[in-house]
Formats: structure tokens, sequence, C-alpha cells
């Protein structure tokens, strides 16, 4: 049995309301016994122009819609039911004698869902009416699943943007103390156990805050509330920047920052914050994934109508089967200092990317290292 056959089987006719057109009395009469003994609801019309009024009114689930018929036939009117908001979603079944192509063609082009030949046997009407109210039940399940998805999803991101807003301002403040204090402390002056636990948990903030960084951003990107605020930028005078904020973090582990331009000016269009969260995402993955007394290289470049900024670590690297999926799976991954990540970065990365017009690519060699770059077009 297949899902529409199934449907039919479950569903409560005496739910559903069919509206019968017809200018012959006794065709409406017939097709009204004939369906109510069927449990279907039933309302009726003699002519198209109450048959748009009772549309309008009665809100039916199905039309069976006479075609021959004065003054406004069948097809004039599905004309001006397909106009009507509250009715253009109304399935039709055309009643009628004309059973030539181009009726047929016609009949469809102006909206029919079906058509059922006079003379007519109760038996097929039966299983065309039922047929389409199986489809008008189908649709409203869906809907409802799409609407009950649909809340799911916001009140989601409205638990992620809460977690992320309200635990990001004391993060950024335990990140500072702790920065402070593994800054100004040494092996020698608290103990070398007390000084690793510290040093751990100054990364682990890092980490912490990044995440949470990340996680709001995100969610405002996904809910439409991040806009892009797109400016003239120099990278020159921007990406260094970026580079100096991780080199504490990288001396840690032992890891040297080289950052070299091949041009004195690569002047983008782009947002500012935007740009600075991807290259700080790829940096913060470079130094979780490469070994201590290692270099990373901080590259920026041409390339055709973009500027390219790329991020090479000497790594663990990525094994190829996961290199097309990087920027979509949010996986967990774990770096060479026991660091875990979530893999919401580098979607939030390429969704970044290609809000300013760029993209996101990656190059990896398993255990060799791997090279992720941000495309952003050239200020032209």
């Amino acid at each position: 049995m297949d899902t529409v056959e199934t449907l039919e089987a479950k569903i409560n006719r005496s739910d559903y309301k069919v509206l019968i057109v017809d200018d012959v009395v006794s065709n409406v009469l017939l097709l009204k016994i004939l369906l109510t003994n069927e449990k279907f609801q039933v309302c009726t019309a003699s002519n198209g122009k109450d048959c748009i009024e009772i549309s309008r009114k009665e809100h039916p689930d199905l039309i069976l819609l006479d075609v021959m018929m004065p003054d406004l036939n069948g097809f004039d009117t599905a004309v001006i039911l397909k106009k009507g908001e509250d009715t253009k979603d109304i399935p039709i079944i055309f009643l009628t004698a004309l059973n030539t192509p181009q009726d047929l063609v016609h009949g469809f082009q102006v909206g029919a869902s079906d058509f059922l030949t006079k003379p007519f046997n109760k038996e097929e009407l039966v299983m065309r009416v039922t047929q389409q109210i199986s489809l008008v039940a189908a649709k409203r399940i869906i809907e409802q699943q799409n609407q009950e998805l649909r809340a799911t999803l916001n009140n989601r991101d409205k638990m992620y943007s809460v977690i992320a807003h309200d635990l990001r301002s004391p993060m950024a403040s335990i990140r500072m103390v702790l920065n402070l204090v593994v800054a100004s402390a040494s092996p020698e002056t608290v103990g070398e156990e007390v000084y690793n636990l510290l040093d751990q948990a100054n990364r682990e903030s890092e980490e912490v805050h990044d995440l949470l960084d990340n996680l709001l951003k995100w969610t405002k990107s996904q809910t439409g509330r991040l806009n892009v605020v797109k400016q003239e930028l120099e990278l020159n005078d921007i990406i260094p920047g970026v580079v100096e904020i991780f080199d504490t973090i990288a001396a840690t582990k032992h890891i040297k920052l080289e950052l070299k331009s091949e041009s004195d000016s690569l002047k983008v269009e782009a947002d500012n914050d935007m740009l600075k969260t991807v290259v700080r995402n790829f940096l913060s993955n470079a130094i979780k994934f490469s070994p201590a007394d290692s270099t990373i290289e901080i590259a920026m470049t041409k390339e055709n109508e973009f500027a390219k900024v790329s991020v090479r670590d000497h790594g663990v690297g990525i094994a190829s089967d996961r290199l097309d999926s990087i920027f979509h799976k949010g996986e967990t991954t774990y770096g060479t200092g026991g660091e875990e990540g979530s893999g919401l970065g580098l979607q939030l990365c390429q969704d970044f990317a290609r809000k300013n017009g760029g993209d996101c690519t990656v190059e990896s060699v398993e255990g060799q290292g791997s090279t992720f770059s941000v495309l952003i077009p050239l200020k032209q």
C-alpha cells in the first residue's frame, strides 16, 4: 500500500467539505447524496458567480465544477478562483461531457486538478474525490510539520543566542584575568604543576570564548540578524593586527607565525568584522592542529579579481575523504594539545566569505599540514 492509499484509509472524511457546482438541479442532488453517504461535508451552488462567493465564505477543501453553465462557465469560474488569494489553492475537479484533447489541455491550463467525464459512476466519483482530499490532507500535514519545524528551529536559535550572549561577557573577563596571570607567572614563581594548570585553563578559556563568539555570530547569521556592511579595506593594515593577537597564543606551543604579502596594497570590498572572524578562525585552527616548534605561514596574494589570505600549517593535516565536507560538517575534532573543536568555525567562515562575494578553500595532505584560504573581491 502506497503513501496516498495509507492516508486515504486514515483521513476522517467528515472533516472535509466539498462544493458541488452545477446548473442542473438533478445533478447537484445526485452528487450531494453520493458524497453525503460517503461522510463528506457538502455545500452546493447553481452557477459560477455563486461558486465564487460560497468558496470565499465556506472555504471548501474541494470543488466539483461543471464546465457547461450559462453566463459564467466552469473554465472562466476557475480562472477567477485561481486569482483569488483565499481560493487559489482549492483543488478543482471539472465535471464535463467534453473530452477532446483541446478541452482537457485548456482545463488544466486554468487550474484543473482532475476531470470527471459525464456520465460518471459512483465508484469513479468517490475514488477521484477521495484522491484529491488525500492530497489536501497530505499538504496540511506537511504545512503543520513545517510550522512545527520552524518553531523548533527558532527556539533553538534563540537558545543558542541567549547562551552565547549571556556567557560571552563573563567568559571574556575570565580569559583576560587568566591571560594576565599566565603572563606574570612562571614555573619558578608558582611551581611547575600550578603553572601548567594555569596555562591549560588559559588555553581552554580562549577556546570557549572563541566558540561562544562563533556561536553568537552563526546564530545571528542564520536568523538574518547579522548585516553585511561592506567597506574599502586595506589588508596590509588589517591582517597584521589579527596575526599579532595570536602571537602570544602560538608562543605557548612554541609556534612561530610568519606573515608575508606580495603587494604593498591589497584593497578589498568586505565587511571588516566578518573578514577578521574568518582569519581568526583559520589561525586558531592552525595553532590547534600544529605541533610544537613548527611554523605557520600567513600569505596575502592576488588571485585574478580576488585578494587571497592563506594560512598554512605543518600539522596533522586532513584526510582526503573529509576535504569536500570540511566547511559543512560540524564535527568535533582534537588538536595536537588535546584542544577540542566543534567545527562550527569553518561553517561560519564559508558563510561569511560567501556573504562578501568570496569563498573559502582548503588544501591538505594528511600528516603534512593544511592550507586554508579566504578569497575576497578586490576593490575595483
